[in-house]
């Protein structure tokens, strides 16, 4: 028998990106705070209907599988309400509409955000236009600022007052680049919008971190199995889980405090370390590890050669991370744990995914100030020379939307580097490691 209720709390938060990383993370926060009765989550998805259709069925309801290194602890989450796939912009804009509601979250890709490379937002981008012109018209929009921007259009028009809209991924400055970009859209659709928003929408920015794999039918099956309880859609995750957040909600949000989560004036240092320490040594093992043939996290970090190098990776990092070294050293060791556990299949390909959109953000700022100081950078050659080689079909396959350009340059670690970071496309002594350590793993 599937997990099922009659309803949920009343909705006072809509969530876009209804994933398993959200119901790990902010739907579990949710339900942790006391007064969780109080806040309930209506969520949606990108655009698929499976997972929506899903949890619907449970009434919202499913299980979290806490997996640690010697067994698993499984709890019922209640927090999320009510589900619907993104392409239900009705419901979106009827939810932003009422006073209510007072907190819009998301989880989405760096890709999602439409960005060029100076943060600003893609207006050259076909399904960006495509928004401008279904805005002007009053059509349905796609994309993720578009989606934003319509909902806020709802709000402002039904007169509800101001809410938070609380950014929660890995692209730093979060909420400043969620609010760049739907203010350009704005600028571009609607104008008059802009000054509203402005006046009464505040965009909070977060660090999130919680690994968090695709639960597989074993999984499945093994909840039903030691709980009794038909779960279409559980969430497997670690033990760890962190939460910074620094901005205002003019409205109000569940005492979030109390499950754990951490308030600050500055979220950038967190932000760096996890960006730096965490993304960045996922990412070189999974195209480093990748390359030696490993498949997931667990396996990579059991293997002495990519443990040497994460080393070598965090030694680099960790210059460019404003805490203390104290502070840092216990952060490494406790990654190691997290990374180590085997019980926790988290695969390579999973995080190779968009390397495109992820490495600007988690290895060139080391790979800049490495060279500015004159310094080689072997970690971070490391790196993108394991991502030049991804291109090349080492390791998994490539999983990236931007990844084309990329692809038909990967034959010259030069032109690649071009591509990805122009300002360091004439220092030659970086192309020539990088063309070093590409032979290298071809050995």
């Amino acid at each position: 028998m599937r997990p099922h209720r009659a309803a949920g709390p009343p909705v006072r938060v809509v969530h876009l990106g209804l994933g398993n990383f959200f119901r790990a993370h902010q739907a579990w926060y949710t339900g942790a705070a006391p007064d969780s009765a109080h806040w309930g989550i209506a969520a949606f998805t990108g655009r698929s209907r499976t997972v929506a259709e899903e949890l619907s069925a449970q009434g919202g309801l499913y299980t979290l599988v806490v997996r640690g290194p010697e067994h698993d602890e499984m709890t019922v989450q209640t927090a999320v309400s009510a589900a619907y796939p993104g392409t239900d912009l009705g419901s979106w804009c009827a939810y932003l509409a009422r006073p209510q509601v007072a907190v819009v979250t998301l989880t989405v890709t760096e890709a999602a955000y439409r960005r060029r490379g100076d943060g600003g937002l893609n207006l050259d981008d076909p399904d960006v236009r495509a928004d401008i012109d279904a805005i002007r018209r009053g059509g349905a929009v796609t994309t993720v600022p578009g989606r934003l921007l319509v909902g806020l259009a709802a709000r402002c028009a039904a007169g509800a007052g101001p809410l938070a809209v609380v950014s929660c991924d890995n692209l730093p400055g979060n909420g400043e680049a969620t609010a760049r970009v739907v203010h350009d859209l704005a600028v571009a659709a609607a104008p008059a919008l802009g000054d509203w928003i402005t006046g009464t929408i505040s965009f909070v920015t977060t660090m999130v971190d919680r690994i968090t794999p695709r639960a597989t039918p074993d999984d499945v099956r093994a909840v039903a199995d030691l709980t009794g309880r038909k779960d279409a859609v559980p969430v497997v995750t670690e033990p760890f889980t962190e939460w910074v957040l620094s901005g205002e909600f003019p409205a109000g949000r569940p005492a979030w405090e109390v499950a754990g989560a951490r308030f600050t004036d500055d979220v950038t240092p967190h932000e760096t370390r996890k960006l730096l320490l965490l993304n960045g040594g996922h990412s070189l093992l999974a195209y480093a590890g990748g390359a030696r043939g490993h498949d997931t996290v667990a396996a990579a970090t059991a293997d002495p050669v990519c443990r040497r190098w994460l080393d070598q990776w965090w030694d680099e990092a960790a210059r460019y991370v404003p805490l203390p070294a104290a502070d840092l050293t216990a952060y490494r060791k406790a990654l190691l744990d997290r990374f180590a556990n085997p019980r926790i299949r988290h695969t390579l390909a999973q995080i190779a995914a968009d390397g495109s959109q992820k490495l600007p953000i988690r290895v060139l700022p080391v790979l800049r100030g490495e060279r500015a100081a004159g310094r080689a950078a072997p970690g971070a050659v490391r790196v993108l020379a394991a991502w030049i080689q991804h291109l090349r079909g080492i390791g998994a396959p490539v999983d990236d939307a931007g990844a084309d350009p990329y692809r038909e340059r990967a034959g010259s670690a030069r032109d690649v580097v071009g591509l990805l970071a122009p300002d360091l496309s004439g220092d030659l002594e970086l192309v020539h490691a990088l063309d070093e350590a590409c032979v290298a793993f071809n050995g």
